[in-house]
């Protein structure tokens, strides 16, 4: 309730009124109903006077009225709850786009989030919809069941009993199958996101070529109809025997609504009550038994959207590890000191072996350095830490003299301009693929430009139909699709956006062509002035215009020096040097 309030509490008003005044209707149309039958009876009797008709007519308009306001009530309600539900179903999107953006970066390399993050998203923007319908149809149900009761048990408190319990065996029929349904869906919520994932292989861009190329495609498609058949076998099996089993406990219902029926005829044949009463206590038993029935099924309704609906809460009630202090550490400008490396050491989650072990270095201030390594080395796990990304399991990472937990996380980022090897590429206007590097500056062209200039994107963007207006990509109309290194430009474009302090640069080449590659490290030193700077590469002739070169291996530091250094020395660096340099001979 408090979710739907705070989406839109004149709706919500609008609704809990119209649901109350629903609720009042069905009395007053079976009183009416007796009065009016009556009235027609007395007036055969009477021969049908002037008095009898006008009687007739006022009664008629009366039925009238509440037949239209009973309609224009159930389109109000209808329109508050559809407004509703499009209202909140935006709402709970934003609350857990706005929670995700809280979260670990280790959170999005869980499966178990995913999980849990997709089951969110799929039944939590109706499903407190449809629990605060239900909360007012219950309680419309139960101020009609209560009105309509007192009308039965002046007829026959035996109809009441039985009007009163034949529905609750389907109900806790209901109640059950709601609660294996629900754990049905966590069961195949992995399911779900394979399905998802390979529709997604099979119909966009980013994976259209490779498939094509291997013709794989009809093994996607297979793997499709053998996941979803399963999946359709469980959930059929279970959606068969919930309906077969509604239908076996609603015949009692049936049952009992036809012993009314006939046990209030009988009434009339002896005598017991009038064509009027006849009629308004068959409607009453009739209407009763519906009301009853909505009271159950709210309750259950309740209670099975509120299974569903915990998906959300449990969601939100994830906690990121990486927070705030209570007391941050003012983020200097310039910094004074360097990055330390403390003896830091650090395993994923799951695996016994560390990504880095016991790992110390330091960058100086207006220092370039270059990470090198084979795959798996380590080096990555080092930019997330100096990003805080994560923390490590033991040592520390120093900036400025000050471990970087001591600092807000989101004022220590704005001081880091980044690009990784697996950059985003996002399906908006090229201006704003390099705007969003700054927020505060996404709509500043100049600033768009003079980033675009320093990266070399602004030559890629001048062919483009609309130059930074251009869409890029080719998800929406319009768009215009980008070789990988027109791609990597644009994402270092966005790099350079920020007057960073750490300039972060993960394969800034790996996409380029060998004479963008040089125009870029011919002018690294103008790009990096004044900053720290800290890039991966597995391209030795890029390492070796850095001040400073550290080798990693299995997580460890096994060399650093200049380039000289590291050849005089006859190492790991200078044996995969020579390795490289020999392709080129």
């Amino acid at each position: 309730m408090r979710l739907v309030w705070s989406t839109s509490p004149r709706l919500t008003l609008t609704l809990a009124t119209v649901t109350l005044l629903q609720s009042l209707i069905p009395a007053l149309q079976v009183k009416l109903l007796e009065r009016l039958t009556n009235r027609v009876i007395e007036g055969v009797t009477n021969g049908g006077t002037d008095a009898d008709i006008r009687a007739v007519v006022a009664l008629a308009a009366l039925q009238l009225g509440l037949l239209v306001g009973a309609s224009l009530f159930q389109t109000v309600g209808n329109i508050s709850q559809q407004l509703l539900q499009e209202q909140l179903a935006i709402h709970v999107q934003l609350l857990v786009m706005g929670h995700a953006n809280t979260l670990d970066l280790a959170d999005f390399e869980n499966a178990a989030y995913y999980d849990q993050l997709q089951q969110a998203q799929r039944e939590s923007a109706n499903r407190p919809v449809q629990m605060v319908a239900q909360v007012f149809n219950l309680t419309r149900s139960v101020i009609t069941f209560g009105t309509l009761l007192a009308v039965l048990i002046a007829l026959s408190p035996w109809v009441a009993v039985l009007t009163l319990l034949s529905p609750i065996p389907a109900f806790i029929s209901g109640s059950r199958y709601g609660w294996w349904g629900f754990q049905q869906m966590r069961r195949q919520s992995p399911t779900r996101r394979v399905l998802s994932y390979l529709t997604t292989l099979m119909t966009t861009d980013e994976y259209a070529k490779e498939v094509k190329l291997y013709t794989v495609g009809d093994h996607f498609i297979e793997r499709y109809r053998g996941t979803a058949d399963g999946y359709y076998q469980e959930t059929k099996a279970l959606l068969v025997r919930r309906y077969l089993a509604g239908f076996g406990w609603g015949a009692l219902t049936v049952l009992a609504s036809s012993g009314t029926y006939l046990y209030v005829a009988i009434l009339a044949l002896r005598g017991s009550v009038n064509i009027g009463q006849l009629t308004a206590f068959t409607s009453a038993a009739t209407q009763a038994q519906g009301a009853f029935q909505g009271i159950l099924g709210g309750f259950q309704g309740i209670y099975e959207n509120g299974l569903y609906l915990s998906t959300l809460y449990d969601l939100l009630e994830r906690k990121p590890s990486i927070a705030k202090p209570a007391n941050p550490v003012p983020v200097r400008r310039p910094f004074q000191q360097g990055i330390e490396f403390r003896n830091l050491t650090y395993r994923y989650p799951g695996n016994d072996v560390p990504a880095l072990d016991n790992v110390s270095f330091t960058i100086a201030p207006g220092e370039t350095v270059a990470l090198v390594g084979r795959n798996g080395a380590g080096k990555t796990t080092i930019v997330k830490l100096l990003g805080r990304l994560y923390d490590p399991d033991g040592g520390q990472v120093l900036i400025d003299g000050r471990d970087v937990r001591e600092y807000d996380p989101a004022e220590l980022r704005r001081e880091f301009g980044m690009m990784f090897q697996d950059y985003a590429t996002y399906q908006f206007s090229a201006g704003e693929n390099i705007g969003v590097g700054n927020v505060d500056r996404v709509a500043d062209d100049a600033a768009i430009t003079a980033a675009a200039a320093r990266s070399g994107a602004d030559e890629v963007i001048a062919g483009l139909p609309e130059g930074y207006g251009t869409t890029l990509g080719k998800w929406f109309d319009g768009g215009h699709q980008l070789s990988g290194g027109e791609w990597q430009k644009v994402a270092l474009a966005r790099a350079f956006m920020r007057d960073a302090q750490i300039l972060i640069l993960d394969e800034p080449t790996a996409a380029l062509d060998a004479q963008a590659e040089h125009d870029l490290f011919s002018r690294i030193k103008q790009l990096t002035e004044g900053r720290m700077a800290l890039f991966i590469s597995h391209r030795f002739s890029t390492a070796r215009i850095a001040d400073r070169i550290l080798v990693l291996e299995h997580g460890r530091l096994l060399e650093q020096g200049t380039h000289e250094e590291l050849m005089l020395l006859g190492g790991c660096y200078a044996s995969l040097f020579e390795l490289q340099a020999a392709s080129y001979r």
